[in-house]
């Protein structure tokens, strides 16, 4: 059963059409979305997210069997559905411990869970814990305080916009890690934009598709997908795919 369901979605930003009849499932396990700089990948996940100004003019949002098309933010997050940003926001006045505490339904007043603080460690936190939020982190680190967080709330549905952008070999090999080992444990999901694939590297995908000019094309196999990208770019893969679908259809 598909944890997400994206049915005939047509999204509009400021008055213009920015997503066109964008249908696909995604399932347990790590699910990537592949595409070109503009091609409407993160307003899909705003979209998924309910965040206010991306507009549906068409189509629906199935999240685990329920119509969330028109629920709010806050919502959608408590229904399970949870966020890495592609750039991390710093927090000034916030120290990350007590943030943590937060992502772990704690009062300020409570002590990180030692589950917590074995993930601090595994994810090379532990000297961040009484700095300000991404307040001077590095990409790297940055993008593994905002893993740290995200499994801490263990959503059922995880959005992931580009981990693998600004991140060392090392630090993206240590996000993949323990987000596969939550995926596999909890049996969730992921939706993963990438735009290299080296996240493919580290990480178990079985499904994908490529999102290109506001349409989505090619829903099939991660490695094979990825390959005919690396081999005939984007577009190239898109016809590629277009003639398969019309000699099948003849078939």
């Amino acid at each position: 059963m598909s944890i997400l369901e994206i049915q005939d979605l047509t999204v509009e930003v400021d008055g213009g059409k920015i997503l066109s009849k964008i249908n696909f499932n995604v399932g347990s396990g790590a699910n990537l979305l592949f595409g070109p700089n503009g091609s409407g990948k993160t307003t899909l996940l705003m979209t998924i997210l309910g965040i206010p100004g991306y507009k549906v003019t068409c189509g629906k949002i199935i999240f685990n069997g329920e119509d969330i098309t028109k629920l709010e933010v806050d919502g959608r997050a408590r229904l399970g559905i949870g966020y890495g940003f592609q750039q991390p926001p710093e927090v000034y006045g916030v120290k990350l411990k007590d943030l943590l505490k937060v992502c772990e339904g704690k009062s300020q007043h409570d002590k990180l869970s030692d589950n917590a603080l074995a993930l601090v460690e595994k994810l090379r936190m532990s000297e961040f814990l009484d700095r300000e939020v991404n307040v001077g982190f590095s990409g790297g680190e940055k993008k593994r305080a905002e893993a740290l967080q995200l499994l801490l709330m263990r959503p059922k549905l995880m959005l992931l916009d580009e981990p693998d952008s600004g991140v060392d070999i090392d630090s993206l090999a240590i996000i993949a890690r323990e987000i596969q080992k939550y995926l596999d444990e909890s049996g969730a999901s992921a939706l993963i934009i990438t735009h290299q694939g080296h996240i493919l590297e580290h990480i178990e995908a079985k499904n994908a598709c490529v999102l290109m000019d506001g349409e989505n094309h090619c829903y099939g196999d991660a490695h094979e997908i990825f390959n005919d990208i690396k081999e005939k770019g984007y577009r190239g893969c898109v016809e590629c795919q277009k003639r398969k679908t019309i000699q099948n259809n003849r078939g």
